[in-house]
């Protein structure tokens, strides 16, 4: 393994200085099989590990690179700001610290491309903001962005990834639910398409909710899909769960989820969808 070799090379005695020069964050280990990878190798294999096919978590911003035509996206800007509505000590202040760190404003990022030429609204929800909760500036953004999509009259793409609905908004969080639901009965009732993905993971209101009534919905292989947590379940019902329960490989065969796309074949897969629809 890689790992091994740096260790060869980086061993020195106790009186000897090291004269190998390894750069700081340029490497990253794989969580699933341990291999120690080159940041930009990874990146360039669409962050999927090439020793066990692991799909690393995306950012919003590395995601639309992935989907979306060079130089073709462009962002909605709503002009909204996420407030704290139960006035929770701190919360104000984790937003703007997140804003600092990940370079975007809220946990979904939301604007029109191009796939292969074919305008798309795309919606990619991100991680590394509070774990993707969905509070109500992510639900206000989707909402708008199906709206959007049915005034332009073009096909709508969410990836989801998140911990469910924002427990620091309260029930405003819950109403999003509903907001977002209703918002795409009116997309279905125009006959657009709405392609929704499921990334890694994707829990509680937002599974609940949009996620889950795409016209057509996709799966990252291995990616975690559910409502509460197997721990959580487990606890309730005093049973054991099937093996694999909530992978995406579980939903499939459930009939949860109708494709299991690897990273790589993802655009090509919505692409095709997308000229089977027109």
């Amino acid at each position: 393994m890689i790992i091994d070799k740096l260790k060869k090379r980086n061993k020195i005695n106790d009186n000897q200085e090291s004269k190998v020069d390894i750069p700081v964050g340029k490497w990253v280990k794989c969580e699933k099989c341990g291999e120690i990878l080159y940041k930009e190798d990874l990146h360039n294999n669409f962050s999927v590990c090439s020793n066990c096919g692991n799909h690393f978590r995306l950012s919003a911003r590395r995601r639309i690179k992935q989907i979306i035509d060079e130089n073709t996206f462009k962002a909605f800007d709503l002009n909204i700001e996420t407030v704290n509505p139960l006035n929770i000590d701190g919360y104000t202040e984790k937003i703007e610290g997140l804003k600092a760190k990940t370079g975007i404003d809220e946990a979904v990022v939301c604007g029109t491309g191009k796939i292969y030429d074919e305008e798309v609204i795309i919606c990619a929800m991100d991680g590394n903001f509070l774990m993707g909760s969905m509070g109500s500036v992510v639900g206000e953004k989707i909402t708008y962005s199906i709206e959007k999509s049915i005034e332009l009259k073009l096909p709508i793409i969410i990836f989801s990834v998140s911990g469910g609905a924002r427990m620091q908004e309260g029930i405003i969080s819950l109403m999003q639910m509903a907001k977002t639901s209703s918002s795409i009965a009116k997309l279905h009732e125009a006959g657009l398409l709405y392609i929704s993905v499921f990334t890694d993971p994707t829990y509680g209101g937002v599974t609940a909710s949009f996620a889950s009534l795409g016209d057509i919905i996709l799966a990252e292989p291995k990616a975690m899909i559910g409502f509460a947590g197997p721990r959580v379940i487990k606890q309730t019902i005093g049973e054991e769960l099937p093996e694999g329960f909530q992978t995406s490989e579980f939903q499939l065969e459930h009939g949860f989820v109708d494709k299991i796309v690897e990273r790589k074949d993802m655009k090509e897969t919505i692409y095709k969808l997308i000229k089977f629809h027109k």
